[in-house]
């Protein structure tokens, strides 16, 4: 199997033994010069399903940017109707008219194709959020009636109201915790399709970088037994004591029966290689519409360990039977690893010295903002992997849980962060959710229950930070807790006390002195750095905004990237560090502000092009396999005879250095602090050389590039998954007339792409203020790139670059047969009469203006088109009412109004006039047509029912466009 695509085990589980990703990139001379492996031929590896019960709900949507005020309702009984379940208002209500809304797929966020605005706010980069709506028809099949139904929201940013059929089901306050609906009780089945409506409001902030706006994550339906395991109710984290391994295993049920249930449960250990390692089963009773739990336990003799060297993925199934049949499942994919802070040697897994060689991470991408899609991510780590990153900080928020899957299988360490430092009710749920969502993962190593608070040092924020560590240790009981401290930690109230691991975020000059203080606390740095680079640029120019890559420059409270490792490599008592940042971000555009629009912190940028930083950790944390970076490029028209300084790091024992073949010196090689000389320009090849014991181990090399020809794409893979999903990004570059990259070109570079859709463009610049979604984007220092989503099935995808004077690029990438995930099916928008009122039963013919009095909420009965109404002793007359306001389609063009089945013979009047009848009294469909007109429409029907025989709208009432 390719090198970068899963190894699943035979079972199908979705174990992995060890991948070794590649670094998916532009071929060796781009980049500024670092050594790229060319374009694979490989599919990406997919995720696995954990949960069978659960499909993506992610087509379908649409969406309007902008608030729609709620009506203010009008009369006593408009008023008394407004505050009841499944009655709510305007863009929230079932019957509301959305034909006109723009149809989005998710992951979806709306503010990357904002413009950006010197007057909107500069930490969310200068981009105006809003607030905006969401809504999607849904129909659910009777079979499912019965069953436990809920709505999974990955994430939505930021605060957001939903409704189910005109039900308010969940309000949620932050951007990045997982809302989960049960639509159980609201659920409607059949040809009675259910309307979900979200309000989202990004106005609200949460943090100070760019967050996004939007249902930015998956969406997904769950359908499952009555009796079944609740989301995250499984909790198998290993736990290795004197006997050896096992898995404890805690499985929480729920039960929406009518009576107490007694099932089976059972949980399997399958190994890497799909076999078989323990099972055991246990019997569980549930109560009614409450919960219970099942507790096994799996020895397993001597597993396979997990490492960042070795991520090996073992799977627990977990089952529950009934009657001998399974009627829910879940596959956890787990990790047999240990951890260990220690106060004066840093970290150990598995027993073993590991540093932290990490990065800070945000959660957005050029082109697609926080909208990342799963192969995309996957992408970004590969990058990270190659640079010999093993740890990431979630910053400061949970993860995408696609995210955490890839670090289990690549082998990261994570600190998992919390977003809000508050232990009320509200948000000690979201910190509670977010560990039992994760505690499984073995990438998550520590907790971090918050970042840089001003009440760190208080009493208050001691007694805080206790109820919040107790929360999770209740949860989980097997990794240290910290907090992302940026001082207060000599005050005599302070919560480096009352965690397990202390973070330093900066201050890395009171490591010693904290050490001295403490010497029972294992200490991290959890965020360090804050160096400043502009990706290909080697001198600073303060009035542009551009600041050097030779990592000279760095925040007043950090150091550069060779600083801030020096301080953590000497010290074994760090367990190690996360640089600030890996990526490039949207928002917080230190050191500058207006048209700066995102970060200059990233060892790679927006696109994740690699800065000299790259090749700096690369030297850092690299031991496996030689590097030599070398800087900066080799094209200086203009510069001939001045001094250029050249910059080399190297994991090896010497560097020498050539220009044109002339020696130009050796020097030991420095590899924290990195080699320099000072070279007069003049063009050719300036080449420099690593070895190690006398020998050659690493060769890096820039040529003077003449002027740019014609342009160049070059992909991650040559072959994309024709499922609608995969995506990959393709880096556009200007070649010369000797084919080699010209790192000085910026120019303008306009795409088309078949059978594939661009969903992003970006080029690196932090002061671009281009479009990130379309289909141009600028030659930044020489890079752009696009971010294409493969269509579906089997066939080509060809994109085709051109830019004014330059030869055009093409590129043809293969598009194989593979099936999409399940989604569910697009539900057209439809209108539909849903909310009647009935007259009681009357002797005589009624007319059909009879009605209620606008405060009669009593003598007439509310019913729902589909509910019958039951068989009485005698025949009689009824009246059903209803009102709708035809959608703008049928308000121009006209309508036809359809009864799926009404029981009797019935009349059927809209707005005083008579356009339908029915004479049998036999169940039958009943349709008319309806005149064009916006007015609200008043329908009547008046049903003669026959003794003892059901009666009235025995089914759906739909209004359809002709």
């Amino acid at each position: 199997m390719d090198r970068r695509q899963l190894l699943l085990g035979s079972a199908g589980m979705g174990a992995m033994l060890s991948v070794r990703p590649v670094l998916a990139a532009p071929p060796r001379g781009m980049d500024d010069g670092f050594p790229m492996p060319p374009p694979i031929r490989s599919l990406p590896p997919r995720l696995p399903e954990s949960d069978p019960s659960r499909t993506l709900l992610d087509l379908g949507w649409r969406f309007h940017e902008g608030d729609i005020p709620m009506p203010e309702p009008v009369g006593h009984n408009a008023t008394y109707l407004s505050v009841k379940a499944g009655n709510a208002p305007g863009a929230a209500a079932v019957v509301y008219d959305d034909s006109d809304w723009r149809e989005v797929r998710l992951p979806h966020d709306w503010a990357a194709s904002q413009p950006f605005v010197e007057t909107a706010n500069v930490s969310q980069g200068y981009r105006p959020r809003g607030i905006g709506w969401y809504r999607r028809t849904l129909r659910l099949d009777p079979a499912d009636r019965g069953r436990t139904i809920e709505l999974h929201f990955g994430g939505i940013a930021t605060n957001a109201t939903i409704w189910v059929n005109g039900s308010v089901v969940a309000h949620n306050w932050s951007g990045y915790n997982s809302v989960y609906v049960d639509l159980t009780p609201f659920a409607r089945f059949g040809d009675e399709t259910n309307v979900i409506a979200v309000r989202v409001d990004a106005d609200a902030k949460e943090g100070w970088w760019y967050e996004g706006a939007g249902l930015y994550r998956h969406v997904w339906l769950v359908r499952r037994a009555p009796v079944a395991i609740v989301s995250d109710g499984v909790h198998c984290d290993p736990r290795r004591n004197a006997d050896g391994w096992h898995v404890p295993v805690t499985v929480t049920l729920g039960n929406i029966e009518n009576a107490p249930a007694s099932v089976e449960v059972e949980a399997e250990l399958i190994d890497p290689d799909g076999r078989s390692v323990a099972v055991q089963r246990v019997e569980a009773s549930v109560p009614v519409l409450d919960r219970a739990e099942a507790v096994l336990r799996l020895n397993a003799d001597a597993p396979r360990v997990w490492s960042v060297e070795e991520p090996t993925l073992y799977t627990v199934r977990t089952r529950v039977l009934r009657e001998g049949r399974a009627v829910d499942e879940r596959n956890i994919a787990i990790g047999f690893r240990t951890i260990r802070f220690d106060a004066d040697k840093g970290l150990f897994v598995n027993d073993r010295p590991v540093k932290l060689k990490g990065v800070c991470l945000h959660q957005d991408h050029a082109g697609v903002g926080v909208a990342v899609p799963d192969a995309l991510l996957a992408w970004r780590l590969e990058r990270l992997k190659a640079m010999g990153c093993n740890a990431i900080r979630m910053s400061h928020n949970a993860p995408n849980a696609e995210l955490l899957d890839w670090c289990d299988r690549m082998g990261f360490l994570v600190m998992d962060e919390n977003r809000n430092f508050n232990p009320a009710p509200d948000y000690l749920a979201q910190l509670e959710w977010l560990v039992r969502r994760d505690r499984n993962h073995p990438s998550v190593i520590l907790w971090s229950v918050f970042n840089e608070e001003p009440m760190q040092g208080t009493e208050a924020g001691v007694e805080m930070v206790r109820r919040m560590a107790a929360a999770v240790r209740r949860l989980d009981d097997s990794r240290p807790i910290t907090a992302a401290m940026n001082g207060s930690f000599y005050n005599p109230a302070n919560v480096s006390t009352v965690v397990d691991v202390m973070g330093f975020n900066y201050y890395q000059n009171d490591y010693d002195k904290f050490h001295r203080l403490n010497p029972t606390k294992p200490i991290t740095s959890s965020e360090d750095t804050s160096a400043f680079e502009t990706r290909g640029a080697f001198s600073s120019d303060p009035a542009r905004h551009v600041i050097t890559s030779y990592d000279d420059e760095a925040a007043s409270w950090g150091d550069t990237h060779r600083g801030s490792w020096r301080k953590i490599a000497e010290r074994p008592f760090v367990a190690g560090g996360f640089v600030w940042t890996g990526f490039d971000y949207h928002g917080e555009p230190t050191p500058h502000e207006w048209p700066t629009i995102s970060s200059f912190f990233g060892i790679l940028d927006l696109c994740g092009f690699p800065k000299t930083a790259f090749g700096i950790h690369s030297a850092h944390w690299i031991d496996d396999r030689p590097v030599l970076f070398l800087a900066p490029h080799w094209t200086w028209p203009g510069r001939e005879g001045q001094a250029i300084r050249i910059f080399a790091i190297a994991n090896a024992e010497t560097i020498a250095l050539s220009l044109n073949g002339r020696e130009l010196g050796v020097q030991q090689a420095d590899r924290i602090m990195g080699n320099a000389w000072q070279v007069p320009y003049e063009g050719g090849r300036i080449e420099a050389v690593a070895m190690r014991g006398g020998k050659v181990v690493a060769r890096a090399s820039h040529e003077t590039a003449g002027p740019p020809v014609a342009l160049r794409l070059t992909p991650a893979r040559t072959v994309m998954a024709g499922d609608d999903e995969d995506v990959q990004p393709i880096t556009i570059d200007a070649v010369d007339a000797r084919g080699r990259h010209v790192p000085t070109a910026n120019l303008m570079t306009r795409f088309v792409v078949e059978g594939g859709t661009i969903i992003g463009v970006g080029n690196g610049d932090p002061n671009s203020h281009e479009p990130e979604q379309g289909g141009s984007r600028s030659l930044f220092n020489g890079l752009a790139q696009l971010i294409v989503r493969a269509g579906r099935g089997r066939g080509r995808i060809r994109i085709t670059a051109t830019a004014e004077g330059l030869k055009p690029a093409t590129l043809a990438l293969d598009r194989a047969d593979i099936a999409p995930r399940p989604q569910v099916p697009v539900t057209p928008p439809v209108m539909s009469v849903r909310e009647w009122r009935r007259s009681p039963l009357l002797a005589a013919r009624p007319e059909p203006t009879l009605a209620p009095s606008d405060d009669d909420n009593n003598s007439w009965a509310f019913v729902r088109s589909g509910t019958p109404t039951p068989a009485e002793p005698q025949a009689g007359w009824r009246v059903y009412r209803s009102r709708f306001t035809p959608w703008k389609r049928m308000a121009a063009a006209g309508g036809v109004i359809r009864f799926e089945r009404i029981g009797g013979r019935a009349e059927l009047w809209v707005d005083g006039q008579k356009l339908a009848d029915k004479a049998d009294t036999a169940p039958a469909p009943l349709e008319a047509n309806l005149p064009p007109g916006a007015k609200p429409r008043v329908v009547v029907l008046v049903i003669e029912a026959s003794a003892g025989a059901e009666s009235g709208i025995l089914g759906s009432v739909d209004v359809l466009p002709r």
